[in-house]
């Protein structure tokens, strides 16, 4: 059942955002920044987690997860270690994915010429 749920939400997460892109003609990075963006706020809310205890790896994949991250690391920090604290709590959680995105983006530059 656990298979079952995360791939139902998984999915309708990527359903929305294909609707995004067809119906209101979005181009995939504003599709994935309005994500990024509709995970901030639903963890901001504090609706998130219970999301993932529910749905797992269906919440925990997609990319309105870097944004629950984002937030979620923010907040936690903040408490902790004042206004210094948001800045510390976004690349605490982020980072391996921020670093990730940057490192294998400098490979695809090197062995790969863009078409143009």
């Amino acid at each position: 059942m656990m298979f079952l749920k995360a791939f139902l939400v998984g999915g309708a997460i990527c359903v929305l955002g294909q609707i995004m892109m067809d119906a209101m003609k979005l181009t995939p990075a504003h599709t994935m920044s309005a994500l990024v963006v509709l995970g901030a706020i639903v963890d901001g809310l504090g609706w998130y987690d219970p999301f993932v205890k529910f749905a797992g790896a269906g919440a925990t994949v997609p990319i309105t997860s870097f944004g629950n991250s984002l937030v979620h690391g923010a907040l936690e920090h903040a408490d902790k270690h004042g206004f210094i604290g948001i800045v510390m709590g976004i690349f605490e959680l982020t980072s391996a994915g921020i670093s990730a995105a940057i490192i294998f983006s400098f490979l695809a530059a090197l062995f790969f010429r863009p078409k143009g």
